[in-house]
């Protein structure tokens, strides 16, 4: 990893290369001694990685230096200052900074944030790697003018689906086969009728997933059956998937998966229930999280549909 350092102590600058360099957490490119004196185009350029900028410098400040470079510089940015102020931090936040490291500097501290740093990158970058393979199977040549046929693409969605639920911690529960036929419904429906009166009524969804199992012989008796029990292991998984995104955002906030998937998939208000009664190891009563079904359906299709989109 490459690292640049901008604070007005030339003393912290010191400290923090000695740390990443003595730790192997990387290499220091270069530092600063105001924000005034870099811009995103040269971090881009140089191909930091991250960034560890200072909150309060004399010209130009930490947040106004994540305000000027964040448009051209991709990397991460790590905030550094003796002020433990709520708003500049969720200042920075919000511009973009991954932590916040205060001063003075503590060993400890500095490394066990920067390798969760780099954790994140890496996993970012493996995430992107299987995103491109789950589509390189599907490529055509420049000049190939042959379709792709429609099976390819329901396994593409469905390769995106399995990648997805392992993210959400269920690829093994019983019902991510049941979540996986699921999308392939919804597929052949957007298809047909390219959600143009809405999304599908979750019944009408397990109704025509279970007549697709059972074949056109099934009577209505067989059909409800398999929709009751579908539904039920649906339910579980999604509450397990809850579960272990409450898990790790209870481990770490600003664990990778936390940040990105808890609020997309669920209310956060049950989120941060679950993840209370996970700290003081209770059980809730079924009235207290709600499993809203739809909507983490709904947000699966997206999102896989959404990964077949980046091949």
């Amino acid at each position: 990893m490459l690292f640049y350092v901008v604070d007005d102590d030339e003393a912290v600058r010191l400290m923090l290369t000695e740390i990443i360099e003595d730790e192997n957490l990387g290499e220091v490119v270069g530092e600063a001694e105001d924000g005034s004196l870099i811009d995103g185009q040269m971090l881009t350029m140089r191909q930091v990685d991250i960034v560890l900028i200072d909150m309060l410098m004399p010209v130009r400040d930490g947040i106004e230096t994540i305000r000027q470079i964040r448009p051209a510089f991709k990397g991460k940015i790590v905030m550094l200052s003796q002020v433990e102020s709520k708003d500049l931090i969720a200042q920075a936040y919000a511009l973009g900074s991954e932590y916040y490291i205060i001063k003075p500097i503590n060993r400890i501290e500095v490394v066990t944030i920067l390798q969760k740093v780099i954790e994140k990158i890496r996993l970012e970058k493996s995430i992107q790697d299987i995103h491109k393979s789950l589509h390189s199977v599907l490529q055509l040549s420049p000049v190939s003018t042959v379709p792709v046929p429609a099976v390819k693409h329901e396994k593409q969605l469905r390769e995106a689906g399995q990648f997805l639920l392992a993210e959400l911690g269920i690829a093994g529960e019983n019902g991510s086969n049941d979540l996986l036929d699921i999308l392939d419904f919804l597929a052949e429906y957007e298809q047909k009728q390219t959600f143009k009166n809405g999304f599908p009524a979750l019944k009408e969804i397990f109704v025509a997933v279970a007549e697709s199992r059972l074949g056109e012989s099934a009577d209505k008796e067989q059909v409800m059956k398999v929709v009751k029990a579908s539904e039920q292991r649906v339910r579980r998984a999604i509450y397990q998937s809850l579960n272990h995104l409450a898990s790790l955002g209870l481990s770490d906030l600003s664990n990778w998966k936390f940040e990105n998937y808890a609020s997309q998939f669920f209310d956060f208000t049950f989120v941060y229930k679950k993840m209370a009664e996970l700290k003081n190891k209770s059980s809730s009563t079924p009235s207290d999280i709600r499993i809203n079904m739809k909507k983490f359906i709904q947000v699966l299709y997206a999102e896989a549909r959404r990964i077949q989109s980046e091949a």
